[in-house]
């Protein structure tokens, strides 16, 4: 049954708006009517009794800001009324106890993914091309035109014959109106069904800005995000240019792909121009190798794998008010049935853990854990205030739009993709999860430098919530796209693959959701859907600097 507003936590002193709720009008949960003093968006908060100036503001149980000027009972909470404020925390660990969830429709479910020899699955089959320094980001650019489209991997829409009818059109002189207004479909290309290496998914290519100039870490912390893409269970192996005098010495990648995988034998060809001598002569045997490197991937086939060899990362990005109470949490289910079944999860984004620290201190399996986690998030709320900045300023303009007015609030929220489940390991990025159950990674906020972490310290599928909505993706893993609200699902249905509306709608719980998110992921996982970020090519990539980035 449809409801108009809701009571997130049985402690908030706000209520959340599920529909446009007029001034005046009265509404109803639990038995108890109230009635907004203004006009309340849907997504946006009101106050349930009047609050002073000062007073706490309390959501999903926690203290998520303070109250700037008095509110009256039903205001709206906004910027210029509330601002940040969040919970103290302690190392010290409270009792803290998981309830697993039924997963018994899950118990015997496999999926079909390529199985590689240190004995991870990989949902995916890539082949990397990957420069050590951007010097190279020309010859890499150069192999990209050689190969994708020879070899079946081209783009599926190409708007090529669009433009140029429009560029006739102009020639043959028609109006600017004409121009802007003048429907005309792109031309579809036909490619993927010949392809020369079938069980080869693609060639991706990792262009970064990074590997010379900036600080000595900066190159080592590059070195170890690549390995980790490189020794990733959906990659078969690499082609590497380094151009020889760089910071990023390939000494050190070699380093950083030993401590992730002691004994890596997948095929990797790693070529030096200052060495080599000519630039054709670079590019001819990087087209050489690569190919027989694909030679070598197209041998491995797809075979069936226990759900606990899925990896899966957690991600929000472009939230709204929807996000914490419908998609997030949906998720966060999914997340606790994948440990239940002896799957690992990602949970990163520490700008957006501000407000619930002590509830992720409490889950920590033991005092190592929650030093580190209180360590790595003190260190990195440190480093932004002496920036001149702080994760009071995580909240961009689009998620203070949608409801999400202060960083506690789209924290507190964000937090939910991390389910209930205990707290395993504490990494710092760049790295690798190697225990299964809940991990958390160090990262920005930031969606894709984030998810670009969370691929790179193993994540072979990414859940990525959003309220806005945005087309973010990932070179080599699959990421599933879930809306909070419907009316986003039906608008940019092209990029979004899941729908979680349904559950501010009343058509189903957030069990449910859970559930059936999990059984998308395993089609996903097995090659049975291409999702949407997969569709469009959407291979973002950014690598974290370790200066302050929210």
């Amino acid at each position: 049954m449809r409801q108009w507003i809701l009571k997130v936590h049985p402690a908030d002193n706000v209520l959340v708006a599920l529909t446009d709720l007029k001034a005046g009008e009265e509404v109803s949960y639990e038995d108890n009517t109230y009635k907004p003093a203004e006009f309340i968006p849907a997504k946006h908060k009101f106050a349930i009794n009047a609050i002073p100036a000062g007073a706490s503001i309390t959501m999903y149980g926690v203290l998520v800001g303070k109250a700037q000027s008095d509110i009256a009972a039903g205001g709206l909470l906004s910027t210029a009324n509330v601002k940040h404020a969040a919970n103290s925390f302690l190392t010290e660990q409270h009792q803290y106890s998981w309830h697993k969830p039924d997963n018994n429709k899950f118990a015997n479910r496999t999926f079909n993914g390529f199985h590689r020899e240190d004995g991870s699955v990989g949902t995916a089959n890539y082949w990397l091309i990957v420069p050590m320094v951007f010097c190279e980001n020309r010859n890499v650019e150069v192999l990209q035109e050689a190969l994708i489209k020879p070899l079946g991997y081209g783009r599926k829409k190409s708007y090529e014959l669009k433009a140029q009818n429009l560029i006739n059109k102009i020639k043959s002189g028609v109006s600017v109106d004409e121009v802007l207004y003048t429907e005309i479909e792109p031309d579809i290309e036909v490619v993927g069904s010949s392809r020369l290496f079938p069980n080869v998914d693609g060639i991706k290519f990792l262009n970064h800005s990074g590997g010379c100039g900036g600080i000595r870490q900066d190159s080592i912390t590059l070195c170890g995000l690549l390995a980790g893409y490189i020794t990733h269970p959906n990659v078969a192996g690499a082609t590497v240019l380094s151009l020889g005098c760089q910071n990023a010495q390939v000494s050190i990648l070699e380093e950083e792909i030993k401590k992730r995988s002691p004994d890596f034998n997948k095929p990797i060809y790693v070529l030096d121009q200052q060495k080599t001598g000519t630039e054709t002569d670079l590019l001819d045997k990087a087209i050489r190798q690569t190919l027989a490197g694909l030679m070598l991937a197209n041998q491995n086939t797809r075979k069936p794998a226990p759900l606990s060899k899925l990896t899966i990362g957690l991600e929000c990005g472009g939230s709204d008010g929807f996000s914490g109470i419908s998609a997030n949490p949906a998720i966060g289910y999914t997340s606790d049935l994948l440990v239940s079944l002896g799957g690992s999860v990602i949970l990163s984004e520490f700008p957006e853990l501000c407000g619930v620290e002590q509830n992720i201190v409490d889950r920590c399996v033991d005092t190592d854990k929650a030093e580190r986690f209180t360590n790595l998030i003190r260190t990195y709320s440190q480093r932004a205030e002496e920036a001149g900045s702080g994760f009071d300023m995580n909240p961009s303009p689009g998620n203070i739009k949608d409801g999400l007015i202060t960083d506690a609030i789209k924290s507190a929220g964000a937090a939910k993709k991390g389910g209930t489940s205990p707290v395993v390991d504490v990494l710092d990025y760049p790295e690798k999860v190697t225990k299964p159950g809940l991990n958390l990674l160090c990262t920005p906020g930031n969606d894709v430098e984030s998810t670009t972490a969370e691929v790179g310290s193993g994540a072979n599928i990414v859940l990525f919530t959003t309220g806005l909505g945005t087309p973010t993706g990932n070179p080599i893993a699959p990421v599933v796209k879930i809306a909070s609200n419907t009316t986003l699902y039906k608008r940019m249905s092209d990029i979004i693959d899941i729908n979680t509306g349904t559950i501010i709608e009343g058509e189903e719980t957030i069990e449910q959701a859970g559930e059936r998110i999990l059984d998308y992921v395993i089609k996903v996982a097995s090659g049975d859907i291409e999702v949407s970020a997969v569709k469009h090519g959407q291979d973002d990539f950014i690598p974290w600097k370790r200066g302050v980035s929210l």
